[in-house]
């Protein structure tokens, strides 16, 4: 516990208690239909402060998420959703992870190493999120998958969300972050028609914080890195 404690700043302790303490709370007022979508709540919270860290074990968590909060989407007919994390969130977590860890920031640290990407990468990854869409509009019409359109805006963002985790990129967080958005949407409506999902309303309201977070986090531990490799760059010029 001590070396959790003082693994995170006091603002990144500050922000997780206050999202567990939201999380759980809107659960026992909204009354969620069943403490499993609580459980994905909290472990999807506790994976984005780790993964604003660069830290491996965020992205272990987010697999776990993704199967827990597949479950939670069968539940409600959110196919799109169901689809989406347990056939395209998972398998690119799964991998995310293991990117993550074959490339630390440095030699037993457990930081991942920022990747910087192309303009051209990111254009095409773009153009290949729109095209998923498309392919999976008709498989969501078919399986009747309420809130068709919000649903399969839903995939394009997890897609760039996942995908650009998996290159170590700092607009992973940025993905997830229009990814919140989408899912706070569409909970709002799932809401319109039993009030006890405004608790994964708020759900994904702490993870947009969190999320925003990540990415400043993300963008300042790009520029610490490439700093501190200048520095031994330079020393080893010296040298």
């Amino acid at each position: 516990m001590q070396k959790f404690i003082h693994y995170f700043t006091p603002w990144e302790l500050g922000l997780w208690s206050v999202s567990i303490f939201a999380i759980v709370l809107s659960a026992i007022v909204f009354d969620m239909q069943s403490p499993v979508a609580t459980i994905a709540s909290l472990i999807g919270a506790t994976s984005i402060i780790l993964g604003a860290k660069g830290n491996p074990y965020g992205k272990l968590l987010m697999v776990i998420f993704s199967i827990i909060y597949g479950y939670v989407s069968w539940t409600t007919q959110y196919y799109g959703e169901m689809i989406t994390y347990l056939g395209m969130t998972l398998p690119m977590e799964l991998f995310a992870f293991i990117s993550w860890i074959r490339n630390p920031f440095e030699k037993g640290a457990v930081e991942v190493k920022v990747n910087k990407i192309s303009g051209k990468e990111i254009f095409w990854t773009t153009i290949t999120a729109i095209i998923v869409s498309f392919i999976f509009y008709p498989i969501l019409a078919f399986f009747n998958t309420d809130n068709l359109i919000m649903s399969t805006v839903s995939i394009g963002t997890s897609f760039l969300a996942v995908f650009f985790s998996a290159r170590r990129s700092e607009l992973a967080p940025l993905g997830y972050a229009f990814n919140d958005v989408v899912l706070i949407v569409l909970w709002i409506m799932a809401s319109f028609e039993d009030i006890n999902y405004v608790g994964m309303v708020i759900c994904f309201f702490i993870f947009l914080i969190n999320d925003v977070n990540a990415y400043i986090s993300w963008l300042r531990m790009r520029r610490r890195q490439e700093y501190r490799q200048q520095m031994q760059h330079q020393a080893t010029d010296i040298l």
